[in-house]
This record gives C-alpha cells, sequence and structure tokens, in this order.
C-alpha cells in the first residue's frame, strides 16, 4: 500500500473537516480538505490523491452527483459519508461507483480502517490481470483492456469505477469457474461479507446494465444460486 496516502475529504461540516484532517495525518496520511464540489474540482485540477471522503449532503451539489460525474472520468477510490443510513442511500452509492459507504455519526478509527481496506485493494488486492501478460480479455461483443483498465464495446468505451472494473475482470479471468460472494465481498470490501449485505448484487446488476444483460435471464454474468457468479460466455485473453 502507499506509504503516505493524500486523501481528499469533502464536507461542508468545519469541525468533522478539522477533525478528521487531524486525526487521519496523526495516522501518516496527507490530508486536503474542501467543503464544496467547486473547491474539489480546483484543488483536483493542482493535485493528485489516492482516495477521496465524500460527504453525501452537500450545500447545491451533493454528493451522488459529484461521485457520478467523477466516475465518468477518474477511478478514484471514494468512501461516502451520510448522515442518513437509509439502505436506499447506500444502495445507490454503490450504484453510481462508491467504493464503500459509512453513516454518520462515525468512529474516526472505522473511517481509517475503511481507508486502509479500500487502499490496499485498489494497490494489489484484486487479483486482476497482469498488464504486461495480457493487454485485454475479450467475451461476448465486449472487450476489456486492461492497460487502460476500460470497457469497450461497439459504440466505444464505457467508464467503468474501480469496483466494477475489478469485479468484471476477476469473473473473467475465473473463465468457467464460479465466484462466490464471500470472495467477491473480500476483493471489493476488504472484510467478511455481511449476510444482509446487498452490495456486491448491486454491483452485479449494475454491471449487466453496462453489458445489455438481461437481469430475468442473464447470457454473461450468470448467478449460481447459493454460490455466486459465473461468466457464461467464451472469454479470450490477448
Amino acid at each position: 500500500m502507499i506509504d503516505h496516502p493524500h486523501l481528499l475529504i469533502v464536507d461542508d461540516d468545519r469541525e468533522i473537516r478539522s477533525l478528521l484532517s487531524q486525526y487521519l495525518e496523526r495516522q501518516g496520511l496527507r490530508v486536503r480538505t474542501v467543503a464544496d464540489a467547486t473547491e474539489m474540482r480546483r484543488v483536483m485540477q493542482h493535485s493528485y490523491f489516492d482516495l477521496m471522503v465524500l460527504d453525501l449532503m452537500l450545500p447545491g451539489e451533493d454528493g451522488l452527483s459529484i461521485c457520478r460525474e467523477l466516475r465518468m472520468r477518474s477511478q478514484l477510490p471514494v468512501i461516502m459519508l451520510t448522515a442518513r443510513g437509509e439502505d436506499t442511500d447506500r444502495i445507490v452509492g454503490f450504484e453510481i461507483g462508491a467504493d464503500d459507504y459509512l453513516p454518520k455519526p462515525f468512529n474516526p478509527r472505522e473511517l481509517l480502517a475503511r481507508i486502509r481496506a479500500v487502499l490496499r485493494r485498489s494497490a494489489h488486492a484484486s487479483p486482476e490481470p497482469d498488464p504486461r501478460a495480457v493487454r485485454a480479455l475479450r467475451f461476448g461483443d465486449w472487450r476489456l483492456d486492461t492497460t487502460r483498465r476500460t470497457l469497450v464495446g461497439e459504440a466505444g468505451d464505457v467508464p467503468l469505477s474501480g469496483a466494477e472494473y475489478r469485479l468484471l475482470a476477476v469473473l473473467l479471468c475465473a473463465g468457467n469457474r464460479v465466484v462466490t460472494r464471500a470472495q467477491l465481498a473480500e476483493l471489493l470490501r476488504g472484510r467478511d461479507p455481511d449476510p444482509f449485505d446487498r452490495s456486491i448484487d448491486v454491483r452485479v446488476s449494475r454491471l449487466r446494465q453496462i453489458l445489455g444483460d438481461d437481469a430475468r435471464s442473464p447470457r454473461i454474468i450468470k448467478t449460481v444460486y447459493g454460490q455466486g457468479y459465473v461468466i457464461g460466455v467464451p472469454v479470450q485473453s490477448e
């Protein structure tokens, strides 16, 4: 994992920004804080960040719209914070590409643990294809470019979040082997799966939508009930 990760915290609560900045810097992380989307875009033009902690409820442009825009051009890991604890908000956050989700109020130690888990997965925890050995994976009418980490279809490039890319790459590399939900949860969230956590299913559903895979009778990403998921079409390496 990166020795001194650079974090961007986007939260309109000045006290939370100050407390998190002080706590995380004491843990060896570098932290930049901003209060809204406008300031976030300004600092991102001039600085590189390894992870964003993004509040859902922001003045003007909210965290969901920010995350949705970010996913169109970046795989920067995102952990969303919110005062809401409803499952709907969490599911929507995962659908648009958030890597993790933490409701307020929270213990800063838990946030730190989640930050480290997401960074660990982004760095080297995922069994992704090695770009030096495999440049792309072809399946059906699609091509997953492992050098650019981009999905390519007949209409051109299709943006994927970091988690969506890892999930698809793992399933493709598994070939005709079933990948269990527990394995996918380990990959995407870095901890044992919660039996009531639907984030894996949400991400699979999102990938099916992107691939045009019929949810009622999927052809590309098939569900093996009681186990997990498997790719249902031939996969070729390039």
